[in-house]
């Protein structure tokens, strides 16, 4: 009995087990409309694939265009290049110096001499002006003598003036008007009017980093001048006027030892050819060096030569003077 148990207990688990039943199919209904709703999403997507590949097409098209024929930006997109003419001149203020030179000497000898100069000069685009000016006196208390008694005597008693413009054709040629009047009474000269026409031709005018200054100018022109002449001393004398008229050279020279120090030169020479020979020559060497920013210690010489003066009066004068500047 034992064995036909076991026995069918072995067949049993040989048995395959039954299979689950299949879930049931799904309603019909339900089929359809999913089926529906799949189809039109289906049918909304590719519309929307082709709307995104016909806005593709057409951003490739504008593309193609712009790379093929590129547009000119807007005139007001564009910076507008700069104009030669358009660039802002600065104009330099008016600059110049006022200098004053004193000696007094007292006790045995008395002597009184004082001279003064005034220059100022405004560049522009097409113009440059420039003033100067300067004056001399001296007096001078002679000692007395067994036959004479104490005297004062003028030794120096003189100014001159002078306006210039200078009209820039280019950088470096410029065409200028010049009109002076000058007097000195030790030369005998009442009254020197003078008027003059002529080029000037700039070599250079630079500044250095170090705050150098170098500058050179030549003046080729036409001078005429009208000199009434009278002695005032020792007496008093009426004298013949004469004329002068002929070319005038002129240099004019700025260099910048240093930045505080620095030598200018200025000379001319005019030969007279409207009348009888007589050549005048002019010279002033000046050092100049820096106090302060304002003020200036200088040191000048001139020479002038006038190979047919005044009756009674020599052809050359020379003045060496020391000054105190004031810029401005």
């Amino acid at each position: 009995m034992l064995t036909a148990f076991l026995i069918a207990t072995s067949l049993q688990s040989q048995v395959p087990p039954a299979s689950a039943p299949p879930p049931p199919a799904p309603a019909p209904a339900a089929a359809a409309e999913r089926a529906a709703a799949a189809a039109e999403s289906a049918a909304t997507a590719a519309q929307e694939a082709a709307k995104a590949s016909e806005r593709m097409a057409t951003a490739v098209e504008k593309l193609t265009e712009a790379l093929a024929h590129p547009t000119a930006a807007p005139a007001a997109a564009l910076p507008e290049a700069p104009k030669k003419g358009d660039a802002p001149v600065v104009e330099d203020p008016w600059t110049g110096a006022v200098g004053l030179g004193l000696i007094s000497l007292s006790g045995n000898a008395s002597t009184l001499t004082f001279n003064g100069l005034a220059t100022a000069q405004r560049k522009t685009r097409d113009w440059i002006y420039a003033v100067r000016a300067q004056a001399v006196y001296g007096r001078s208390r002679l000692p007395a003598t067994e036959t004479e008694p104490e005297r004062a005597q003028v030794v120096a008693l003189g100014a001159s003036l002078q306006i210039r413009g200078d009209r820039r054709f280019t950088e470096v040629v410029s065409g200028y008007l010049l009109a002076g009047a000058e007097t000195d009474h030790i030369k005998s000269v009442e009254l020197r009017g003078l008027g003059e026409a002529g080029t000037g031709i700039l070599w250079w005018d630079e500044k250095s980093a170090d705050g150098r200054e170098s500058f050179l100018r030549t003046d080729l022109a036409f001078r005429f001048l009208r000199e009434t002449r009278f002695q005032y001393y020792p007496i008093r004398e009426d004298l013949p006027d004469v004329d002068l008229g002929g070319p005038r050279l002129g240099v004019a020279l700025r260099y910048g030892i240093s930045k505080d120090v620095i030598f200018t030169e200025e000379a001319e020479a005019v030969p007279n050819v409207l009348g009888d020979a007589r050549v005048l020559v002019n010279s002033q060497s000046k050092l100049t060096a820096r106090l302060t920013e304002a003020l200036a210690l200088s040191t000048s010489f001139l020479v002038q030569y006038d190979s047919a003066p005044a009756v009674g009066k020599v052809s050359t004068d020379t003045a060496l003077s020391v000054s105190i500047e004031v810029g401005f």
